[in-house]
């Protein structure tokens, strides 16, 4: 299925960004709880609506300007794009790869910790290995795993929300329905698109089998109900254990251990591993990317070894960070930074001149 055309033009696209957003978010629970479900139960729903929306809207644009300019690197989309200014959003990018690496790191030695009993260490460096790993064969090999995690993660989260109505069905059908919503739904809606599809930049090269500009719009809006679908699964399981589950590290570990049904606990955790690694593979690998742009303008093709050596050194910059700052302040603190940079120097010039640009080409 996933060599299909099908697959790649309207599929795949919505696979990989969601391996970017879904590490530190659904896969920990901590983003969910930080920006959907301290604003209440029905305020979350909203705020997923919204985010979803601006998800569909900006790579459905995203996406055709990637096609029209036949460029599938941050460098030289940005620059087709901002001009000049594309370098606001290189220093913007460089640090929130830095910034969400760094969580991804603290939760993939907390995760082997808690797996096997071995020091956090050893999942740090397992990490390290298998994102060097991936980088040194590059984008075909990176794409397939991608994928094929993808459809492993559904699988485990469809067990996850099915189990959790079973166990704790009364107590999330008395919470989901909870009239309160917070003031703040759909500013928080819109903070976790802004940082998030930031990051759209960094997977066009899943964009190199869309043709059409029909199949651009399609490919970016689909993309938007893919990426959200976990999320939605694992918030509405989080549902079983709240209040108590706004103040934890890692809220959906706080869900399973409560559930007590050590295989899937155990199966999550494995899979929530590997998407610690999808997603710093895919913002790394967005990276050596945009490296690999520079290369081709001189004729040349970038080192694997290259790529390999500079996906160990961000994931090992990460690391130190982690251990300076802590997962919890990391995401309250960096991330509203980051929303911030990201409306500015993508989303806004997205929709503003991007839109005129992609109807301009239209209407002409």
């Amino acid at each position: 299925m996933i060599n299909t055309p099908f697959f790649r033009k309207y599929l795949l696209p919505g696979f990989v960004y969601q391996s970017l957003v879904i590490g530190g978010g659904y896969g920990t629970g901590r983003e969910i709880v930080e920006f959907f479900m301290n604003d209440g139960p029905v305020g979350g729903y909203l705020g997923m609506a919204v985010a979803t929306a601006i998800w569909s809207l900006v790579m459905a644009i995203g996406f055709e300007l990637a096609r029209m300019f036949k460029v599938y690197d941050y460098r030289t989309f940005l620059k087709r794009l901002l001009g000049p200014a594309w370098i606001g959003y290189e220093f913007v990018y460089v640090a929130g790869m830095i910034l969400v690496t760094s969580v991804l790191g603290s939760a993939a030695g907390e995760i082997v910790s808690e797996m096997v009993g071995i020091p956090s260490i050893v999942g740090i460096i397992a990490m390290i290995v298998a994102v060097g790993f991936f980088a040194y064969f590059g984008t075909a090999l990176i794409e397939r795993f991608l994928s094929i995690w993808s459809f492993a993660l559904y699988a485990v989260f469809i067990v996850l929300i099915v189990t959790a109505f079973v166990l704790l069905g009364d107590v999330i059908s008395a919470n989901a329905f909870e009239t309160h919503a917070g003031a703040n739904w759909a500013l928080s809606g819109a903070r976790y698109a802004a940082y998030n599809v930031g990051l759209l930049p960094a997977m066009l090269f899943a964009l190199r089998h869309v043709e059409t500009r029909r199949e651009a719009f399609t490919a970016g809006t689909v993309a938007g109900l893919i990426a959200m679908l976990p999320g939605l699964m694992i918030y509405v399981a989080m549902l079983g254990r709240y209040p108590q589950i706004l103040s934890v590290p890692i809220p959906a570990d706080f869900l399973l251990a409560g559930m007590n049904v050590p295989a899937l606990r155990l199966a999550f955790q494995i899979i929530l591993f590997g998407t610690l690694i999808e997603t710093g593979l895919g913002m790394i690998h967005g990276f050596n990317e945009r490296i690999a742009g520079v290369y081709e303008e001189h004729g040349r093709p970038m080192p694997r070894g290259l790529r390999m050596g500079l996906g160990v050194a961000i994931l090992v910059t990460a690391i130190f960070v982690a251990d300076a700052v802590g997962i919890v302040d990391l995401i309250a603190t960096g991330y509203g930074a980051l929303t911030i940079g990201y409306w500015v120097v993508f989303v806004i010039p997205v929709l503003t001149i991007g839109v005129w640009r992609v109807f301009r080409v239209s209407s002409s």
